[in-house]
């Protein structure tokens, strides 16, 4: 839609384990296990934090996304440079953000925007302080642009602004935090490749604000809006996330029903067909999700059932739904294995989810090594990350 070829357009969507997860294999002799308490698939690499706070990444590393200093991808983790103890991470297009245990915030990779919100557009191979002296409890990267919450449940977008999607009322790029307008108290923003974002409030009400050419902003309309709107249907939300080449946004309620709404071109809604929404709609199936994960790059979205089985639906030409097919679907499809997760989040291409009993599994597209397992080979059923 923009901007060439120069990096993947991907949302990155943030899944926390109440629960430490082992990602890893090898035996007493060879490499031992690396223990993760969260992850998240970006555009083509995939990033997570153990539970002593140490970041990983791996995958594409064109721009210095991984933070090892270097540029060259890896298929197996690798630690992030500069000795920081994160509480979570983000994975994007081709950055990464990161909220260290202090509340501090810090990205690197591409930033030809200002999405590493450092106050310049000079991309960074390792983590670069966020500017603004702000105390963040979370942060959402995506393709162009990065969003967080404060401590004060105040949110900050930063980057490209072309459509409005930082939320200040205007379409000019920030190379620093700013603060999004209308006063809104958000427990949780999810930033969109495709130029828009969304948020919960305290009162569980579902904002959101940039493009809107296929309905995603959730208002009934399809007219772009450069600061929050209110999603209407009277639908009262625990989180959300925003995604999909398009646009679309999934969310969760406290009663574990899922909605979805904006673009459903392959389905990525999961309502049985593939017409346009332009406000929440119920999610077919009749499955009770404890969360969902909205993938971006090719229209496809991922849940977590209370149970913890994931499933998928939408788009699935490159095996984002791990179903050993290519075959994609406009209701729910369960992933293959049986595997019991405890979260799951779907990236461009590929998608990944933790077990309960703490170990990591991805799927789908694995040019760069964004599977985690060695290789680069693609995987249309889970592999587990080495």
């Amino acid at each position: 839609m923009r901007k060439g070829t120069e990096m993947p357009k991907a949302m990155i969507v943030m899944i926390a384990v109440a629960a430490a997860a082992t990602l890893g294999c090898g035996d007493s002799t060879g490499p031992q296990p690396v223990t993760f308490a969260m992850m998240s698939a970006g555009g083509a690499h995939t990033c997570g934090v153990t539970t002593a706070g140490a970041a990983y990444c791996w995958g594409d590393n064109t721009y210095g996304q991984l933070g090892d200093s270097t540029t060259g991808n890896d298929s197996t983790p690798v630690r992030v440079k500069g000795g920081l103890t994160f509480a979570t991470v983000s994975a994007g297009g081709s950055h990464t953000c990161g909220v260290t245990t202090t509340g501090a915030a810090y990205c690197w990779g591409y930033n030809h925007d200002g999405e590493l919100g450092t106050g310049d557009t000079v991309h960074h191979t390792t983590p670069v302080a966020v500017s603004g002296g702000h105390t963040f409890t979370r942060v959402s990267a995506t393709a162009y642009h990065t969003c967080g919450v404060t401590t004060g449940n105040a949110a900050y977008c930063w980057g490209d602004n072309n459509i409005g999607q930082l939320g200040v009322g205007d379409s000019t790029a920030r190379l620093s935090p700013a603060l999004v307008a209308g006063g809104l108290a958000f427990t949780v923003v999810s930033a969109a490749g495709n130029e828009f974002t969304c948020g919960v409030t305290s009162g569980h009400a579902a904002y959101c604000w940039g493009n809107n050419f296929y309905g995603q902003l959730g208002d009934t309309t399809t007219t772009g809006k450069p600061s929050p709107v209110l999603v209407l249907g009277g639908v009262s939300f625990t989180a959300v996330s925003a995604g999909g080449d398009g646009g679309h946004v999934c969310g969760v309620t406290a009663g574990a029903a899922a909605y979805c709404w904006g673009d459903n071109a392959s389905g990525q809604l999961g309502v049985g067909d593939s017409t346009n929404r332009s406000q929440p709609v119920l999610v077919s199936g009749g499955l009770s999700f404890a969360a969902v994960s909205a993938g971006n790059a090719n229209d496809y979205t991922c849940g977590l059932t209370s149970g913890g089985a994931a499933y998928c639906w939408g788009y699935n030409g490159d095996g984002e739904f791990g179903n050993n097919t290519t075959t994609g679907g406009p209701s729910p499809v369960a992933v293959s294995g049986g595997y019991t997760f405890a979260a799951v989040s779907a990236g461009g291409q590929h998608a990944c989810g933790l077990t309960a009993a703490g170990v990591a599994y991805c799927w789908g597209v694995n040019g760069s090594g964004e599977l985690g397992n060695g290789t680069t080979a693609a995987s249309l059923v889970p592999v587990r990350v080495q």
